[in-house]
């Protein structure tokens, strides 16, 4: 079952009793945009505001690590977002971050969940309707259930270096390559050795909407992957591994891992191999 939803369905859903949507924006500083702020002024209406940055490990100097399974039902279920509804999430992106709420979800056992194709611009070029200010969304229950094989830590990653297993790098590739500086200082550059890089934004139309599974399939198979195989995806900071993840689901494929540290972990220890290079 795909794991996307058009605007046009989304459009026809809205006063659904069950669904649910979640604004899951992300930006980088090199973006210049205020997530929060977009969402006050614009956002598609009884959408409930989603932080990956909030929503996430308050112990962990990483940004935005998953939280713990109490930790996620706690603040989902203060958004609305029950273990019985239908969640959709979309990003001001396209499809970029609202990917990392789909994962999060499915992380924490709930399927019931997707993501809006082509995201609020989309949504917005179309003259869809829009509400302002902020959400009150009525608590609703939501029941963790940890799937722990769908998240790695650099141990994990470790290892699969040196079993030669399939591993995604999702970042552009001059910094896979070490070629470009990183998005965040003090990292340094290159690729877990035997990674292989695949930008998630390949995986895109020049809409932001996904690729059909054929030509998303044909994209995996050009970077030498094999969908079939166990495959771990990973990015700078957890976020953009979640496109690749959710590509590969679209194909029917096993699901992917996501290395949630990712590059800002693995790049910024000096006890971790690095290779660089195409």
């Amino acid at each position: 079952m795909s794991a996307l939803v058009s605007t046009e369905w989304l459009a026809a859903h809205l006063d659904d009793p069950l669904l649910r949507i979640a604004d899951g924006s992300f930006y980088l500083p090199a973006h210049k945009r205020d997530a929060d702020a977009e969402y006050l002024t614009q956002h598609i209406p009884g959408a409930v505001r989603f932080d990956v940055d909030q929503i996430a490990d308050r112990n962990s100097s990483l940004p935005h690590m998953l939280p713990s399974p109490e930790q996620f039902a706690e603040q989902v279920s203060a958004l609305g977002l029950g273990s019985d509804c239908r969640i959709v999430s979309y990003d001001g992106m396209g499809l970029m971050s609202a990917a990392r709420v789909w994962w999060m979800f499915r992380v924490f056992g709930h399927d019931n969940v997707a993501v809006l194709d082509g995201g609020l611009p989309k949504w917005l070029r179309e003259g869809r309707p829009v509400a302002s200010g902020a959400a009150k969304p009525e608590p609703r229950v939501f029941t963790p259930h940890l799937r722990p094989e769908m998240v790695r830590g650099w141990q994990d990653m470790l290892a699969a270096s040196k079993a030669g297993s399939q591993m995604i790098d999702a970042r552009s590739a001059g910094r896979f390559a070490g070629t470009e500086p990183e998005a965040r200082a003090g990292l340094r550059s290159g690729h877990v050795p035997g990674a292989t890089s695949l930008l998630f934004n390949t995986l895109l139309n020049p809409d932001q909407t996904m690729l059909s599974p054929a030509d998303l399939e044909k994209r995996f198979h050009d970077a030498g992957i094999d969908p079939a195989k166990p495959i771990i995806a990973s990015c700078g900071s957890g976020v953009t591994a979640c496109v690749l993840a959710l590509g590969l689901h679209e194909i029917g494929a096993p699901d992917a891992a996501v290395y949630d540290g990712s590059w800002t972990e693995w790049g910024g220890r000096e006890d971790l191999p690095i290779a660089t290079g195409a």
